[in-house]
């Protein structure tokens, strides 16, 4: 099949129809769905089954029809025609913990409604469809020359893109949005229709969907049940409504089969979802920054606030639960950001761009267009560079602390501009407030807040340092555990009761406390100075640096023109696809691509929390009783992938080449997370929970079978 693209034959629109014809040899990129006709051929050969109209259509029933963004951060599937969701434990963990308290501890026990009635509704959950979208780079960039400064022609695309907009997204329920890909170089428009009544359908207990905890966060081989069931609910109409008992499960135009064939390696799979950012082509000195300053400093500050969160998760059962998704959204880019480092490191990713510049250069010496472009990365790169290390600080110390954080959200009641607030802000911060505190501990805060700051003060150049942060510090001989004591006390956020009765106030009021809250005008006084030493000019450079990349895009692939260039994740629906692999993470050890029942067995531990397996699983597997779930007399977990996936990828559906449902992708290897900066197809891996034990787990641990009822599956 030949895809046939409207765009001028010039320039880098030739080019990037020469690439979009060019057959990938490693199972890299993220591809729009779109414009899948131009990977189809490449797939067919590998084992898809489908045409390009089977996966993306606007005209007809599709598998994007089967796909959402679950949340705004997730991927999610339908699995039934009665909207049934299927995503990761992970993602739905955040309505999981709502739900929980002592005496009903869903993060412990599991969750399983028995009927519709029993659905439990997702306040501020909400999932969307891609309804369509199209290349609308000719109307973003009506009005823009090639030497317009950049601000003017960020302002012209702006106003571009709402008028776009504005003519798109009519219908109520329906959301628009335009996407720069390739750095400014094209546009695309994505309509989308979202649904807010989600209910909570089935959840297994942490034991099962969280199993192996941080130790196995990242890790290969795992045996993880990562999975957690919603449902969509629509109005008598079959539309988007807000939540409403009068509301009915959605009916949706398709959803997925679910395959029970099972697959063998090197099987071709694909998957669908919502992955979040990448940076395939960054410039070298970005890549260096990461790996001998921004990665290492993060890291340290994130062990810190681990450290001290697992310190009292331990001793305190109450407590585990309020910060069990705190914890696990700390250590996921904690561990992350160990794994690209050591990537990163591993592949020599900084020379190999050092190489590939240098020919660049060779190539662009006698092009007046893009001969400077280096040279002026290199020089923004070096002034960056001291921004952005402060810019870490203020975002992993200072802004991390929990308290301050929460302060934050009130800052806009002491603007100039907001004569009175108005109702809708004041229900905004007490529902926060109500959320802050029914998963606050001041303990945890507090120690945070000394060990962190004390990082800070070491670690920011003095010029750096807010002077209203340096003078507290100083008022205190430098002891951020006096300065923690003192903050704590005479702030009125440390009470929820104060902070409403602050709410009840009028403008007047709230103001006159505010500027009289100790806590509150620590943060005010550091942020408005980093907002204006730091921040602004760090967007400045950036902006700059983000201008080069245009060019320097536009260079390469005119560099390249036989190379593929797809565009990095910016959460819109892409397509990825490989095959099921196993690896080589060291010299002399292979890694399987799949993992069974056997591997819960031998890391079951009731001693310890993260491998404290249910004891009705330890029944089932000592009698064997696994079932239609079986294959070799074993049960499937987990395997692995050559998919090339993100964060915003959790959730997504591996699927066959029949496009039938065999697993929920839920994490990478270890060895894969500098995949966002380069893919490695030898190494990189995704990981996906086996649709059979999602299965197995409903049926046999949950007894909750009847939910298989709704669900289609082939053999």
């Amino acid at each position: 099949m030949k895809i046939k693209i409207k765009m001028r034959q010039t320039g880098l629109w030739a080019v990037l129809h020469l690439f979009c014809a060019v057959t990938a040899l490693a199972d890299e990129g993220m591809w729009l769905p779109s414009l899948i006709e131009s990977r189809i051929i490449d797939m067919q050969a590998k084992g898809l089954k489908l045409s390009a109209e089977d996966i993306y259509s606007i005209n007809q029933a599709c598998l994007k029809d089967a796909i959402v963004q679950f949340g705004g951060g997730c991927t999610a599937e339908l699995i039934s025609g009665k909207g049934l969701l299927l995503t990761n434990h992970h993602c739905g963990l955040g309505q999981i913990q709502e739900h929980s308290s002592e005496a009903h501890d869903y993060l412990k026990d599991g969750f399983w409604a028995k009927n519709f009635s029993e659905e439990l509704p997702c306040k501020r959950l909400s999932v969307r469809f891609l309804l369509r979208m199209k290349d609308v780079t000719d109307q973003a960039l009506k009005g823009v020359t090639a030497r317009m400064p950049d601000a003017e022609r960020a302002s012209k695309i702006s106003k571009n893109k709402a008028a776009i907009i504005k003519g798109e997204a009519k219908e109520k329920g329906t959301q628009a949005s335009v996407e720069s890909m390739y750095y400014d170089n094209k546009f695309y428009l994505f309509v989308y229709q979202v649904f807010e009544d989600i209910r909570l359908v089935g959840a297994p207990p942490s034991s099962i969907g969280k199993f192996g905890g941080d130790t196995d966060n990242w890790m290969w081989p795992r045996h993880t049940g990562d999975f957690s069931l919603f449902r969509i609910y629509a109005n008598k109409d079959n539309k988007p409504a807000a939540y409403s008992e009068d509301n009915i499960p959605y009916q949706p135009k398709t959803s997925l089969r679910i395959s029970l064939k099972g697959f063998k390696e090197n099987d071709f799979t694909f998957i669908y979802g919502f992955p979040g950012r990448t940076s395939e082509y960054l410039y070298s000195e970005a890549v260096k920054y990461m790996v001998t300053y921004g990665n290492p400093e993060k890291i340290k500050l994130r062990s810190i606030r681990l450290d001290v969160m697992k310190n009292e998760m331990a001793q305190h059962a109450g407590t585990r639960i309020k910060y069990a998704s705190k914890q696990a959204a700390v250590a996921n880019a904690w561990k992350k950001w160990q794994g690209e480092l050591k990537g990163l490191t591993r592949l020599k990713t900084v020379e190999k761009k050092q190489s590939l510049e240098a020919q660049f250069a060779a190539w662009a010496a006698d092009k007046p267009e893009y001969n400077t472009l280096l040279p002026r990365f290199a020089e923004h790169y070096k002034a960056w560079q001291v921004y952005a290390a402060v810019r870490d600080y203020q975002l992993e110390a200072f802004n991390a602390i929990e308290l301050i954080n929460y302060v934050a959200a009130f800052a806009s009641l002491t603007d100039e501009k907001n004569a009175t607030p108005d109702t809708l802000l004041k229900r905004r911060l007490q529902a926060r407030t109500s959320d802050f505190f029914k998963n606050y501990s001041l303990s945890i805060d507090k120690q945070t807040f000394v060990a962190l700051l004390t990082e800070y003060l070491q670690h920011v150049p003095a010029a750096f340092i807010p002077p209203a942060l340096s003078d507290e510090s100083k008022k205190h001989n430098g002891d951020m555990a006096a300065l923690s004591d003192t903050l704590y006390t005479r702030t009125l956020f440390t009470s929820q009761e104060a902070v409403e009765r602050l709410l009840q106030q009028d403008k007047n009021g709230l103001v006159h406390a505010l500027l009289h809250d100790p806590l509150f005008m620590l943060y005010k006084k550091s942020n408005d100075f980093y907002r204006e030493n730091v921040e602004k000019p760090y967007r400045i450079l950036q902006a700059q640096i983000n201008a080069l990349y245009r060019d320097y895009m536009r260079g390469l692939m005119a560099f390249q023109p036989g190379r593929d260039f797809y565009p990095d994740a910016n959460s819109t629906l892409r397509i990825a696809y490989g095959k099921v692999a196993g690896y080589t993470p060291v010299n002399a050890v292979y890694y399987l691509p799949q993992s069974t029942i056997e591997g819960i067995m031998e890391k079951d531990n009731p001693d310890i929390y993260d491998y404290n397996i249910p004891q009705r699983l330890r029944e089932v597997v000592a009698a064997k009783d696994y079932g239609r779930w079986a294959e070799n007399g074993t049960v499937p977990v987990a395997f692995i992938a050559t998919n090339h996936t993100t964060g915003g990828n959790s959730g997504s559906p591996v699927l066959n080449g029949n496009g039938e449902l065999i697993g929920i992708n839920f994490d990478r290897t270890w060895e894969s997370t500098m995949s966002d900066v380069e893919y490695d197809s030898g190494i990189c891996r995704n990981i996906a929970v086996d649709i059979r034990y999602v299965l197995f787990v409903i049926d046999k641990i949950a007894g909750a079978g009847y939910l298989l009822d709704e669900m289609n599956f082939t053999t």
